[in-house]
């Protein structure tokens, strides 16, 4: 195996789909027990997770989605790729495998993603894993970002020249050594057209700038509704030299979820997993073995 398709040996593991309203939604789901399940952002899917749920399969359930649009899930032209939409998949899934005593592990748009979910399913999650993410209206949107949402020009960039996700290789990470050969390659893959770049454009669009968006209304009640959640127990691990979802983010959930227990990884970018994958690993690892956060029986398969 050379080439291009390198990137399958890093990710091992065997495909499951569920259909929703005509479009199959693609999603890893790997070992037994207590279910972790894995909610990725714009512009990676569920291959950003594979280290994760390498470690913990032999422990946990790992569930890893991908989005509609996103990873190898369909792609479909005319959907509604908005958080809304995306939260109701994610309670499909989440129902249909029948998942409980949920540890939610998220990053970039998984955040509002996830725990939207969450907040409309609480009796089904006992804890939180939080990495470079983001659960209110955006406190700014950085001019790279912003560049991505000129009309006409900004799809082109991003569907066109595929500059979004390439761009992420170098701009959403600390050691984009890393991010070469086989895991690049896998970063990518799902994203080689035109047409499977939608939902990456559509995330960007999806961003609100004003309060006419329909998203803003979204993240403000996820907003104040995250208090709920105080009494569960919160990991955060945060890639402190990110410039999308700086420390800023990581200090107003703080503010929202003042019990949360709060790692800056000095040397990491919002590609935390990747950047520092061995301490994310030992982080992670500590929070699901530690106190406070046993494994419930009944929630495996």
């Amino acid at each position: 195996m050379t080439g291009r398709d390198d990137w399958r040996a890093l990710y091992p593991f065997a495909p499951h789909y569920l259909a929703i309203d005509g479009a199959r939604m693609h999603y890893v789901d790997e070992g037994n027990g207590s279910p972790i399940l894995m909610v990725h952002g714009n512009p990676t899917w569920s291959f950003y997770y594979r280290e994760l749920i390498l470690r913990f399969r032999d422990r946990y359930r790992c569930v890893a989605p991908d989005h509609m649009g996103c990873g190898l899930s369909d792609k479909p032209a005319y959907h509604r790729y908005c958080m809304e939409q995306r939260v109701d998949e994610l309670l499909v899934l989440i129902e249909t495998l029948d998942l409980e005593n949920i540890t939610l592990v998220v990053h970039d748009w998984g955040g509002a993603i996830g725990l939207f979910a969450a907040l409309r399913e609480p009796h089904r999650f006992a804890r939180f894993v939080l990495f470079n993410t983001g659960a209110f209206p955006p406190m700014r949107v950085p001019w790279r970002i912003l560049a991505c949402r000129i009309p006409w020009l900004g799809t082109l960039l991003i569907r066109g020249a595929n500059g979004f996700a390439r761009a992420a290789l170098r701009m959403a990470t600390e050691r984009p050594e890393r991010l070469s050969g086989p895991v690049a390659a896998g970063l990518l893959a799902p994203y080689d057209s035109w047409r499977n770049r939608v939902a990456i454009d559509r995330f960007v669009k999806d961003i609100p700038l004003t309060a006419r968006h329909p998203t803003m209304l979204g993240l403000a009640i996820l907003e104040r509704g995250l208090p709920f959640f105080a009494p569960r127990p919160v990991r955060m691990i945060w890639g402190a030299r990110d410039w999308c979802f700086t420390l800023k983010c990581a200090h107003r959930l703080r503010d929202l979820l003042p019990h949360a227990e709060l790692f800056a990884l000095e040397n990491a970018g919002h590609y935390v997993v990747e950047d520092a994958t061995d301490e994310v690993l030992r982080l992670v690892e500590e929070f699901l073995e530690g106190e406070g956060a046993p494994r419930a029986a009944g929630s495996g398969r």
